[in-house]
C-alpha cells in the first residue's frame, strides 16, 4: 500500500479534487466546443480550462514558454488521466484509504481556499519595515559571512551531555575526541560543507558570527548534542538593495502567518470545540513551546589557549 500511495494517490487526488478527468456523457462530448477540449482519453475530455489551471500553478512562467509548457502539461494531464481511469475501473476510488486521502485533500483545499479568500492579497511591506529589519540582521547582511563547517551530530541521552561537553574541553583534536565517542560506544555522524548565513538556525548565527575560524561550539539537538567547528568563514555582505526582495517576502510570510493565526483564534472562540475520550487533552492549553537551546561554546574553546583551538581544527580537516 505504501508505493500505491506514493504513486496512484497523488495522481488520484490530483484528478479526483482537482476535477481532472471528469466523464462526460456522449450528447455533452458532441456539443461542446471542440476549441475547448485539449484532448481526449478513452472518450474523457481534457479541457484548456484544465491545462491553464495547471499553468497558473507554474512559478515564473514567461510568455515566451508558455507554449512548450501547456504541450508538456497536456502530456502530464494524459498521462495522469491513464491511471486515474485504470484506478477508478479497479474501484479503489472505494478503498477506505483512498476515500480518507480524498476527505483530507478536499478539507485542505477548502481550509485554503477560505483563509485565502479571507485575508486577500498580502499587501507590500513598507521601505522602512524592509529597512528596520535589515538593520536588525546584520549576520545575514551586511555582515553577512559564507562558513566552512565541521559537524558532529552525536546520539546521546540528556544525562550525559556535560559529561561529552566536559570531554571535548579536555580534547586536543577532535579525531581524539571521535575516538573517545567509539570507546564510550555513543552513535555518531560527522559531516563537514559551506554554508552561507542564511542557510544557518537564526538562533545560531549570532555566536557562529563572533567565533573565530578554529573555535568549536555545542549545540543541543533534539536526539543528543551537535558539535560544530568553525574551520574558515569569508566576509561576502549584502546590501539593502539586493537583499530587500527577499525580506519583502519574509515580511509578507510572517504577516500571513500573524493574520491566519488571528482569523484561527478568532474561529475558535465562536466555535463550541469538544474533545472526546483519549484525545481530552488536546483540549487542554498547549506549553509554550520551548525556545531553540542558545548555542553553548564548547569548554575547549572558552578555556583553551590559541594552539588548542588551532588543534581542534586540524583534528576535524582529518575527521573520517
Amino acid at each position: 500500500m505504501q508505493g500505491f500511495n506514493k504513486l496512484i494517490l497523488p495522481l488520484m487526488i490530483a484528478a479526483l479534487v482537482a476535477g481532472c478527468g471528469d466523464k462526460k456523457d456522449e450528447t455533452a462530448t458532441d456539443e461542446k466546443a471542440p476549441t475547448q477540449v485539449a484532448a481526449k482519453v478513452n472518450g474523457t475530455e481534457l479541457t484548456v480550462h484544465q491545462v491553464n489551471f495547471e499553468l497558473r500553478r507554474i512559478p515564473n512562467l514567461d510568455a515566451e514558454k508558455s507554449k512548450a509548457a501547456s504541450l508538456q502539461v497536456v502530456r502530464n494531464l494524459v498521462d495522469q488521466e491513464l491511471v486515474v481511469q485504470k484506478a477508478l475501473a479497479d474501484k479503489l476510488d472505494r478503498d477506505p484509504m483512498v476515500v480518507q486521502a480524498l476527505d483530507a485533500a478536499r478539507r485542505q483545499i477548502l481550509a485554503e481556499a477560505y483563509i485565502s479568500r479571507k485575508l486577500g492579497a498580502p499587501s507590500e511591506p513598507t521601505d522602512a519595515e524592509v529597512s528596520a529589519y535589515f538593520d536588525a540582521h546584520p549576520d545575514l547582511f551586511a555582515k553577512r559571512k559564507i562558513y566552512r563547517l565541521q559537524e558532529l551530530s552525536i546520539k546521546a541521552p540528556q544525562d550525559k551531555h556535560e559529561a561529552i561537553r566536559a570531554q571535548l574541553g579536555a580534547t586536543k583534536s577532535l579525531n581524539d575526541f571521535a575516538e573517545w565517542l567509539k570507546a564510550q560506544g555513543f552513535e555518531f555522524k560527522a559531516a563537514q560543507g559551506v554554508k552561507t548565513a542564511e542557510q544557518l538556525p537564526l538562533a545560531m548565527l549570532p555566536q557562529l558570527a563572533k567565533m573565530p575560524d578554529g573555535q568549536a561550539m555545542v549545540v543541543n539537538a533534539p536526539d543528543g548534542l551537535m558539535v560544530i567547528v568553525l574551520a574558515d568563514s569569508q566576509t561576502q555582505p549584502v546590501t539593502l538593495e539586493q537583499a530587500k526582495p527577499a525580506i519583502a517576502r519574509l515580511l509578507q510570510t510572517q504577516a500571513r502567518q500573524k493574520a491566519t493565526k488571528a482569523e484561527l483564534d478568532a474561529l475558535k472562540t465562536a466555535a463550541k470545540i469538544e474533545y472526546v475520550g483519549e484525545f481530552a487533552d488536546a483540549g487542554k492549553e498547549e506549553a509554550a513551546p520551548a525556545a531553540p537551546a542558545e548555542p553553548a561554546a564548547a569548554p575547549a574553546a572558552d578555556a583553551a589557549p590559541d594552539a588548542d583551538a588551532d588543534a581542534i581544527s586540524k583534528g576535524v580537516s582529518g575527521l573520517k
